[in-house]
């Protein structure tokens, strides 16, 4: 009979576990929380200190009734749930719901599933650290608080079945700063020149590009000032004025952290956060692999810390000697990066970075043991891994400068002299730019002018965040922390306020309007310092420096007074559907204007005798001008708002930016919206004027 018993979350990794403590041990899972808040109310008793409720959560009693009969029968009870305020949490409403005493609670944890890891962490088990608990009992309670508060609100106004988040709603604010940015922009035409210079006894011709004159770069904002230059080039003698090589050298990547894994897999591999967690899950809890059994392929993956053991680098810097060579093998260890000259502090630096958990258990070695995902994703983190801990690459850049009358154009190329990291793993910037030319050329190489290319642009908007870029805005931002960003974006989607088209996230009406009222009613909630510095306050929670309650007596009277402002407006307002002129042809009724969950449609107001919807398509009172009918309101399939002719398909306008009825008095073109402006649609019109006060256009 099992003498010891560990509790781990995951049953994945229950297997993996037993194998390496054997039979005195009875490993099992509590799949994940046991106890919670319950959701049929608040759960917090604001009048008592805010001291929470929690009870056992529904469909867990049969687990949590067999892990305390098992418990009873073991002389120790292991408490191994995840390294992280989340797992430290479990195994105190573990501890608490399985009436361990103080002296029979044995906490432990393991960075990677190994043998050696796991039979440590029993070698050193140590009691509950109630920081880490209370730093989650605060965030749960804080998040519980503005859910719970809000929420109403929001079905009052909008919709029943919304919801707000502390983190989620400064997510969502985010996005929607973004689309402002993106509508408001306005393109500014540029132009940039090219020449091509023939070179006495070469057949190819070198391309340069303009740069400026002696004062310095030149930017070119016409296609006027472009033809002035272009002349005056073509009269003028052409020399090389300078040329300059000189080597430069790139830094080894940092290993990952949660937020970089993110956004490499997002970018090279096309996974969206939420995947990426979830197959990093799977090679953390543990793999059958051909030859070695079931075992934890990668350390713990929520993290923002670079450490990397002491023992791990040993083994790198062992297997990089054998493969690559002493060259190849990184002089120093590296560290985090700094910023305002400090060295970066993370609360959950007790981690390690993201690396494999044996450097010797190649891509090849495992590949026929894993799904294709697993595969793409465990050969990534090997790669940056192993490159972390190589020496850097060493680059031979030559570039020269060529004087034309009294203006310069430049050309540039580097070359690699030394691969170092690069022959592991690459970025799309570490591509090289080879020029051979470069090289037969001297100070007193001769060269004429062959041809001048000038070409028009416009400056660009914003790019739309992509599930990478929000995280990482959002960590540069200090909002949320490794184990929300997946989360916080896949609640953001799966609540419709944002959708997901090619990578690109926009914001939908129904998250326009959530915005909109959270901007209006609740703005300390979703100001990104505050939110910021709530962060940081939680991390003083972990490290033991502030106390848990003291951060929610300070936040709630703000939170409370908002929510009774908010509540008293609309008791002022008589929230009814609104009625259109649009008449049901099922029983004659006039149908009205509800919100779904891609925004607003029309339903008759009979429901449930009559069930009759349609699309609403909202007119804004401006003429099509390619048919003459009405612009009306339309959405994508995903529900991203846009503007086009209530007959389509026969007539295909359509316009991302309102359209007004003034037309564009340069040109007689569309004008439409952009932010405080109006402008001409068509950009190489460049026409713009402040939008009237009264939108009277």
């Amino acid at each position: 009979m099992a003498k010891y018993m560990v509790i781990v979350e995951s049953p994945a990794k229950v297997k993996t576990i037993k194998k390496f403590l054997g039979s005195n041990y009875d490993v099992c899972a509590s799949q994940g929380h046991i106890r919670d808040l319950p959701k049929s109310q608040m759960g917090i008793d604001v009048e008592n200190d805010f001291e929470p409720k929690y009870i056992t959560i529904r469909g867990k009693g049969p687990i949590l009734a067999d892990l305390k009969k098992r418990a009873k029968k073991a002389d120790k009870v292991y408490l191994a749930t995840d390294p992280d305020r989340e797992g430290e949490a479990i195994s105190w409403h573990l501890a608490k719901a399985l009436g361990l005493e103080d002296k029979d609670i044995h906490r432990i944890t393991f960075n990677e599933i190994t043998k050696n890891a796991v039979k440590e962490s029993i070698k050193n088990s140590r009691k509950i650290d109630m920081d880490l608990v209370d730093a989650q009992q605060s965030r749960r309670v804080l998040d519980r608080l503005v859910g719970y508060g809000i929420s109403p609100v929001l079905w009052a106004k909008i919709k029943r079945g919304l919801s707000a988040g502390r983190v989620q709603s400064v997510a969502l604010k985010i996005i929607c700063d973004r689309e402002d940015e993106i509508n408001s922009f306005i393109p500014k035409e540029y132009w940039t020149l090219e020449a091509d210079f023939a070179i006495k006894g070469e057949k190819k011709l070198l391309r340069a590009k303009f740069h400026g004159d002696e004062n310095g770069k030149i930017e070119i904002p016409s296609e006027e000032e472009a033809k002035k230059i272009e002349a005056s080039v073509k009269k003028a003698k052409h020399e090389i004025d300078s040329i300059k090589i000189s080597d430069k050298n790139k830094k080894a990547p940092l290993p990952f952290t949660t937020s970089t894994l993110q956004q490499e897999a997002a970018s090279k591999l096309n996974f969206s956060t939420s995947k990426t967690m979830r197959i990093a899950q799977q090679l953390y809890e543990g793999v059958e692999v051909k030859g070695y059994g079931t075992i934890g392929l990668i350390t713990y993956l929520r993290t923002d810390s670079v450490r990397v053991a002491d023992e791990a680098v040993a083994a790198a810097r062992e297997f990089i000697l054998e493969q690559y060579g002493e060259e190849y093998a990184a002089k120093i260890e590296l560290k985090a990066s700094k910023k305002n000259g400090k060295e970066e502090h993370n609360v959950q630096d007790a981690h390690e970075a993201i690396r494999p958990a044996s450097i010797t258990l190649t891509p090849t070695h495992v590949k026929e043991s894993l799904s294709r995902d697993q595969f793409r994703l465990y050969n990534l983190i090997w790669k940056r891994f192993t490159a972390s801990q190589m020496s850097g690459a060493l680059y031979e850049t030559r570039s020269i400068k060529i004087k034309s009358g009294k203006y310069y154009f430049t050309v540039a190329a580097s070359r690699v002299k030394f691969g170092g990291f690069l022959s592991v793993y690459s970025d799309e910037e570490d591509k090289i730019e080879k020029n051979t030319l470069l090289k037969s050329i001297d100070k007193d190489t001769k060269i004429s002018l062959e041809q001048v290319e000038k070409e028009q642009h416009f400056t660009q908007p914003p790019a739309h965040y992509t599930e990478a870029s929000l995280v990482k805005q959002l960590e540069e931002l200090g909002i949320g922390r490794p184990s929300t960003y997946a989360p916080t974006i896949s609640t953001i989607i799966a609540r419709r306020y944002v959708t997901k088209e090619q990578k690109n996230l926009y914001v939908t009406e129904i998250g326009e309007a959530v915005n909109n009222i959270m901007i209006k009613a609740f703005p300390e909630v979703v100001d990104v310092s505050f939110t910021a510095n709530m962060e940081s306050l939680l991390d003083g929670v972990e490290e033991g420096n502030i106390k848990w309650k003291e951060i929610i007596k300070n936040f709630y009277p703000d939170l409370d007074r908002a929510v009774k402002a908010a509540e008293k407006e609309l008791e002022n307002i008589k929230i009814e559907d609104e009625v259109t002129d649009v008449v049901c042809e099922l029983c004659g009724r006039n149908m009205v204007i509800k919100y779904g969950p891609h925004g607003k449609f029309l339903a008759c107001p009979g429901f449930p005798e009559c069930k009759n919807t349609k699309p609403y398509l909202e007119k804004i009172g401006i003429a099509c001008p390619k048919c003459g009918k009405d612009i009306v309101i339309r959405k994508t399939r995903k529900g991203r708002k846009f503007y086009g002719c209530e007959n389509y398909p026969e007539c295909d306008f359509n316009s991302w930016q309102k359209p007004v009825a003034k037309p564009c008095p340069k040109c007689g073109g569309l004008m439409v919206e952009k932010g405080n402006k109006v402008a001409c649609a068509n950009q190489e019109c460049g026409y713009v004027e402040a939008k009237a006060k009264d939108n009277a256009l």
